[in-house]
């Protein structure tokens, strides 16, 4: 199963010493779901999505307190008793013991449930039956109440009910995942994403992209996946978090399809964008990226497997880069076969195989830097080679390695010597004065630019900006700021 880059929050079970103060925590949990239903309800009336934004970040906060009879007290006060939607969802969640029933029965009268619920109270009560679901592990019931959730969706229209949506269809897709049955719902969701282009619906759009992405990946359809991004409806991100997976997914792409400076600079986007809470999210895009670095002939530093809770999971990759800086192919044969579980999960053996060619190139240039004239039998040496000819197959890779331009050097074949060139002054070439015109020309283009934006100055006419409004000004920036980093945190 693919390594799921959503953000996974430990499950920790309420624990108290007596009855009422279970009922205590119960109580307070439900009171906070009914004022997140109000909210959504408000928003709805409204039409004020941000609102509804607000509601979905509030109940993933809750995520570690839901409890059966908490859900179902919600349920009787969110939607009509009796209905069809209401008895529904009651068939989905578990039967709780004693203790929870009399919080449900002391719960569920403390309010009248709502005569008329509006279509987004109902898609929020599906949404909060299925991440109670996904939590407790019940992955059938799940499936079965997304299934039922979808169909319902494809019944509405409101631009209030996208961003709901949009949540359905991760934990839509999440369960079948689970469940390993992820190519049964290409189809639906192909339509899905259709739909949602004709409805002008850009976040539904962007989940639905990024969902079928990770489909085709899980079963390395690499080429369906570039054709599906390549044609897909092109607009302004509205999601960072959806940007991030996108990013992450296209450098995937496009490091199977061997475009690695563009898988670089993509996956690296990823890492730098996504939340600082995304651990796991991050440690995947740089696991990619180191990989996609040492293709391209680059060393990462090593502050890059020293980041704060990433060490231990990006070790496996900290000794391969070790094996590939040195040169020596017995040391990354061995560390290829100690991680080999690790890297068949990240599924990278793939990428991994590549960079034996890597190898030997760093070690044919540690050994023509360092030898004048060196047999063949002693390059195969040095390189480890495992083979039944060692000197064939150590001429093979020193005459591919002159044709590549890897090293500069010369093959004897009749005494069967490699025979490095001499190292020329750098200084006797035109390369540095090709460095200096680069330098100059970049400074000449910066004065350009400064000169030609000092050009026309600013409008003295207008009315200056008084320190009272730059003051207000710079509050409300910084509170936006603000609540931008507290989605980015919660939502991911």
């Amino acid at each position: 199963m693919t390594q799921d880059v959503e953000m996974k929050e430990q499950q920790q079970p309420v624990q108290a010493e007596n009855s009422n103060s279970v009922i205590s925590t119960g109580t307070s949990t439900l009171n906070q779901l009914k004022e997140i239903g109000n909210l959504i309800e408000t928003g709805a009336y409204a039409r004020e999505v941000r609102r509804i934004s607000r509601a979905i970040r509030s109940t993933i906060r809750l995520r570690k307190e839901l409890k059966a009879s908490v859900v179902s007290s919600f349920l009787n006060f969110a939607l009509i008793p009796g209905s069809e939607v209401h008895t529904r969802l009651f068939s989905y969640l578990p039967k709780d013991n004693e203790q929870d029933m009399e919080v449900d029965t002391a719960t569920s009268t403390a309010q009248a449930p709502a005569k008329h619920p509006v279509p987004e109270l109902e898609i929020y009560s599906y949404l909060l039956v299925l991440i109670f679901l996904l939590d407790q592990k019940k992955y059938d019931e799940a499936k079965a109440c997304s299934e039922a959730s979808i169909a319902r969706l494809k019944n509405l229209n409101r631009r209030t009910v996208d961003i709901l949506a949009s949540r359905l269809y991760s934990f839509y897709s999440l369960c079948y995942e689970y469940t390993g049955n992820l190519a049964e719902i290409r189809g639906t969701l192909l339509a899905l994403h259709r739909t949602a282009t004709l409805r002008r619906d850009e976040l539904g759009q962007e989940t639905l992209l990024n969902l079928l992405l990770r489909n085709y990946l899980h079963y390395n359809l690499y080429d369906q996946a570039e054709k599906l991004r390549s044609k897909a409806p092109r607009f302004e991100a509205h999601s960072n978090q959806q940007f991030c997976r996108y990013l992450f997914y296209l450098g995937k792409i496009r490091t199977i399809q061997l475009e690695y400076t563009d898988a670089k600079e993509s996956l690296l986007q990823a890492a730098r964008k996504a939340p600082v809470a995304a651990l796991g999210f991050r440690v995947q895009c740089t696991k990619w990226a180191v990989i996609v670095r040492l293709l391209l002939g680059e060393i990462p530093e090593r502050t890059v497997f020293m980041q704060r809770g990433m060490e231990k999971a990006l070790r496996p990759y900290f000794e391969l880069t070790n094996a590939v800086r040195i040169g020596d192919l017995e040391l990354f044969r061995t560390v290829v076969e100690k991680f080999s579980s690790t890297f068949s999960s990240d599924r990278t053996n793939n990428l991994i195989v590549r960079l034996r060619h890597n190898v030997i190139r760093t070690g044919l240039r540690n050994i023509s830097i360092s030898y004048s004239r060196i047999s063949l039998a002693d390059v195969a040496k040095k390189l480890r080679t495992d083979s039944e000819n060692p000197v064939a197959d150590a001429e093979g890779i020193v005459a591919k390695a002159v044709r590549d331009g890897a090293i500069d050097a010369t093959l004897d074949h009749a005494n069967g010597w490699m025979v490095s060139k001499e190292t020329g002054d750098i200084y006797s070439t035109n390369e540095p004065q090709i460095a200096f015109n680069s330098r100059i020309a970049f400074c000449l283009n910066m004065h350009n630019e400064a000169v030609r934006a000092l050009r026309f100055p600013p409008d003295s006419d207008k009315d200056k900006e008084t320190a009272e409004k730059r003051r207000q000004r710079q509050q409300q920036e910084q509170e936006l700021a603000k609540h931008i980093a507290e989605e980015d945190d919660d939502d991911f």
